[in-house]
């Protein structure tokens, strides 16, 4: 049976690449974008299999109307994927507080209006899955990417969280971490090329040039590759709560949480003392 999709910045990049993997294989998808115009060829190629839906996810009013909308039109939703996002970068001294909450109510409000929105659905049909474009940016932090890392951060474990809140509703939650990724917009994530930048201060010139040849380092993954990817993972009965999509930042991230574990052991005496003897005496 063909699948009902609802899918937020479905306008380029990896949402493109996700409604028309589903579509081609004779999906549904209600698809959204801050401008439908943006989605008139996949009316064209793919007419009724298609709904296309204005939507700023920041509107909480207008998540809950889509997410309604679409479920009125197709009569069920069965993969519910929050993509909507941007990268906000630039070091923690360059952003301003209009930087911050603009990212935040992006990437993680965004998210929890759609989630919040479709919850009632899926609870009823006692079936669903929802996808959450995180990102590895989201197991691990960079210099410059302070607001990024914020809010894919959060989004982490609001999603880690929902995912034991809903499984005895039959819902399913997978939390998708890409890499980079040779999208239109430019292979992300890209500290001098992708996302908003802050204005910069010159003192961090240094710093970002050597980020940069960093990032340029890692291979970008096609975005087709990862579309079809997605595909098996809500194909699966048993699908991952984390996912990897793209291999550059695997060896980092098992440096990383290697790293973590080896600190937390060897400042374990410490813990202990931190602990203290409180009630001990009582024993």
């Amino acid at each position: 049976m063909s699948k009902i999709w609802f899918v937020t910045g479905s306008s380029r990049g990896l949402g493109r690449k996700f409604v028309e993997a589903a579509l081609s294989r004779g999906d549904k998808v209600a698809a959204t974008a801050r401008s439908t115009q943006s989605l008139d060829e996949l009316v064209a190629a793919y007419g009724d299999a298609v709904l296309p839906l204005e939507l700023d996810v920041t509107d909480k009013a207008a998540a809950v109307e889509s997410v309604k909308r679409a479920q009125s039109h197709f009569g069920r939703l069965d993969v519910i994927v929050n993509n909507a996002g941007y990268a906000q970068m630039g070091a923690i001294e360059e952003l301003t507080e209009q930087h911050l909450r603009d990212q935040l109510e992006t990437n993680l409000f965004g998210a929890v209006w759609v989630i919040q929105a479709a919850l009632p659905y899926l609870r009823e049909q006692g079936a669903g899955h929802i996808i959450q474009m995180s990102s590895a940016a989201g197991l691990l932090a960079m210099p410059l990417g302070s607001a990024y890392h914020i809010s894919k951060w959060a989004l982490e474990a609001l999603n880690e969280s929902l995912a034991q809140e809903v499984a005895g509703f039959g819902i399913k939650v997978t939390v998708i971490e890409p890499g980079g990724f040779a999208t239109k917009s430019g292979k992300n994530p890209d500290p001098l090329n992708n996302g908003h930048l802050a204005e910069p201060n010159p003192i961090y010139d240094g710093l970002r040039r050597r980020l940069a040849g960093l990032m340029g380092k890692q291979p970008a993954g096609d975005p087709a590759a990862a579309a079809q990817a997605l595909l098996k993972i809500v194909d699966s009965g048993n699908p991952p709560l984390r996912v990897l999509f793209g291999q550059g930042f695997y060896p980092m991230l098992q440096q990383v949480y290697a790293d973590r574990l080896k600190t937390w052991a060897d400042w374990q005496d410490l813990s202990a003392q931190a602990h203290g003897q409180l009630g001990q005496e009582d024993r």
